[in-house]
Parts: C-alpha cells; sequence; structure tokens
C-alpha cells in the first residue's frame, strides 16, 4: 500500500479524470488529451501539478484514456516530489466518468482529491480543499451549466440537482473539485459497483454522491470558489473566456506569500521542493 495521509490530517493524493476524449474542443483534441490544453501558454495539467506540488501533495494517480501516452510523457518530467501512478480506462470512448471514477477503486487507499482534467483555478482556492469531504462551489452564474447543490447554514450539501431552479432557491454551482475521506470513500465504491454492475457507465459519478446524501450516508461541506477566479474548459469559447482570467504563467509563492519565478519544472528538478531555501508547503492543518 502506498499511504501517504499526512499526519495533520491534511489530503496529500490527488486523483485526476482525465480519460475523455474532449470533442467539444476539437480540432485541438484531435492529436492531445483535454488536460494539455494551453492556456495562455501553460497546459491545464502543468497548472494543476504547480498547484498540487505548491500544497505539499505526495502523490497524483491519473485515470488515462484518449491519448494516454502523451500524458504519460508530459508527467514524466513534470511531477515534482509527487508519486504519479495511472489507471487506464479501455472504454474511454464510450463511458463517463462515472466509469473513470470505479476505475480508480483499488489503486486509491488514502483520503483524496478528486478533480476534473478541464480545470483552471487560482492555486490559492485550494487551501481550503485540503481536508477530507469538502465540495468546491460557486454562486451560479450566467455561463454556468451542469449539477448544482443546495447548502444548509451550515454550509453542508442538502441536495444535488440538474436544470432549472425555483426562483426562490439559492442554488451553488459545483466545480468538480472534491475531497473525499477513507470512509466516504468506501461508500461510495460501494455504490459505484452497483451502479456500474446495472450497467449505468455513462452517468455522471455525481448521481452517486447525490443518492449518498440524500439517505445521509456522504456528507460535503461546502468550500467558496468565488473569492478568485477559476473555469471549466469544455469549449474554444470557454478557452477563450479563461485566456481572458488566466496569465501565462501560474505563479508559485513561497511561505511569506511571495511569487517565486517560473518555470517550475527546472526549480523543482534542480531543487527538489526547496526553492531558494524556502520550501513550499501545504497551509492548512486539518
Amino acid at each position: 500500500m502506498n499511504n501517504t495521509y499526512d499526519k495533520n490530517g491534511a489530503v496529500t493524493t490527488a486523483l485526476l479524470l482525465a480519460a475523455g476524449t474532449g470533442s467539444r474542443l476539437h480540432p485541438l483534441t484531435r492529436k492531445m488529451p483535454k488536460c494539455l490544453t494551453l492556456v495562455n501558454g501553460v497546459s491545464i495539467l502543468e497548472r494543476l501539478v504547480s498547484c498540487l506540488n505548491q500544497h505539499g501533495f505526495k502523490r497524483l494517480i491519473v485515470v488515462t484514456g484518449h491519448m494516454e501516452n502523451r500524458i504519460r510523457e508530459f508527467l514524466k518530467n513534470q511531477g515534482g516530489d509527487m508519486t504519479i501512478d495511472y489507471v487506464f480506462s479501455p472504454l474511454y470512448k464510450t463511458t463517463n466518468n462515472i466509469y473513470s471514477l470505479w476505475m480508480a477503486r483499488e489503486i486509491v487507499n488514502d483520503p483524496f482529491l478528486l478533480i476534473e482534467s478541464d480545470l483552471v483555478f487560482d492555486e490559492s482556492l485550494l487551501d481550503g480543499m485540503l481536508c477530507p469531504d469538502r465540495i468546491a462551489v460557486a454562486r451560479m452564474q450566467p455561463w454556468m451549466n451542469g449539477s448544482s447543490v443546495t447548502v444548509n447554514q451550515f454550509r453542508h450539501v442538502t441536495g444535488f440537482h440538474n436544470g432549472d431552479r425555483p426562483l426562490n432557491e439559492i442554488r451553488y454551482k459545483t466545480v468538480n473539485i472534491y475531497s473525499l475521506s477513507l470512509s466516504s470513500w468506501h461508500g461510495i465504491r460501494e455504490r459505484l459497483d452497483r451502479h456500474i454492475s446495472d450497467g449505468r457507465v455513462n452517468s455522471y459519478y455525481e448521481a452517486v454522491f447525490a443518492e449518498m446524501v440524500a439517505d445521509g450516508s456522504l456528507s460535503l461541506q461546502t468550500v467558496s470558489f468565488d473569492s478568485k477566479p477559476w473555469y471549466e474548459i469544455d469549449t474554444i469559447a470557454d478557452l477563450a473566456k479563461a485566456e481572458k482570467l488566466f496569465s501565462a504563467v501560474p505563479p508559485l509563492k513561497d511561505r511569506k506569500g511571495l511569487k517565486i519565478k517560473y518555470p517550475l519544472t527546472r526549480m523543482l528538478a534542480e531543487a527538489g521542493r526547496n526553492v531558494g531555501n524556502v520550501k513550499i508547503w501545504a497551509k492548512n492543518a486539518c
């Protein structure tokens, strides 16, 4: 067992779902996986790896499919201090993310951060996601679609929803970043098994989360992503909007909050995670 659990309770394993073909980003994704899409010259994956290293992650698990060799080639020299593990999803062309998550059922053995391969976000937003059983959310905006949640006064999710909302109901968009404890993961695995056994391989994994929140077997506390930019890149139009929000260089910061000059790859190769005698660390303890 590759145990990477932090003694302070912070999540240090990340699971990236990167198996899909990214068909809505054609022609860019015809020759590369979606996570290698460049946002102002820096790929989604490089931005994510930079952020995970900054926050002290020790392990990255990637569920691959479409052009998996490109992802492996990229991460060969880009992982920093993280151990990189892979799970190949052979049915990636005909299944959805519920199947990708199910494919990782045996390899995930620690609390972990679950993240999609089409997200770019300000690195500081991840600070609140380092404790288990969190869900990243944002106030609904006109450009947002997909799953949303309702929340109680204690910032816990009370339900998952799709479609139009009643006028008197406040909903929050799911950012598609979750941190999950081992106890939650064990329950999720059991539900995933049932869905896959029933042939529901084209669903979203939120269907499982929705069931479990509804019956009280999963509790998720919300973390707001409203304070800094984030964007989900599904289309060429999304990419154009994201490039207006994010600079060409995802800045790293030292312990005092000062920016550390890029490139990350060269810094990590030459100095591990000690840059200029300043160690990059995970800010929050649980």
